[in-house]
């Protein structure tokens, strides 16, 4: 099983962080090894705190207005492994090990599973 590796942050790198009007910031999720990107979600200051501190990500839910830390209902834990932030402070990103079976709440690896220009087999089904 992975361990968290907790990640100190400074007062300076905390205050270059820039919140939306909603106080939420995008955070990227990438995987550690391959660079694939498995999700974006939320953080607002004290999930991004709790991150770092813990090195499991944690994320503001919009829906139900409450923390959560990934995969402790569906065991698809991510361990941090490196965090940064953006030229303009407002966009997260987070190299994380991922275990189990992937990050997306559908059951696929990666929220990204669907591209642009493909027919889905459900719109191929009925046209």
């Amino acid at each position: 099983m992975p361990e968290p590796t907790p990640i100190v942050a400074s007062t300076d790198q905390f205050a270059a962080i820039r919140y939306n009007a909603d106080g939420l910031v995008p955070a990227i999720v990438q995987e550690q090894g391959t660079g694939r990107v498995l999700m974006m979600a939320w953080m607002n200051e004290e999930s991004l705190r709790r991150t770092l501190e813990t090195g499991r990500t944690w994320f503001w839910s919009r829906s139900r207005q409450e923390y959560w830390c990934k995969g402790e209902t569906s065991g698809d834990r991510q361990y941090v492994r490196e965090a940064y932030y953006d030229c303009d402070g407002d966009t997260l990103l987070f190299v994380v090990e991922q275990e189990g079976r992937g990050a997306c709440h559908t059951g696929e690896y990666s929220c990204f599973f669907r591209a642009f220009g493909q027919v889905s087999e459900a719109n191929a089904a009925g046209s």
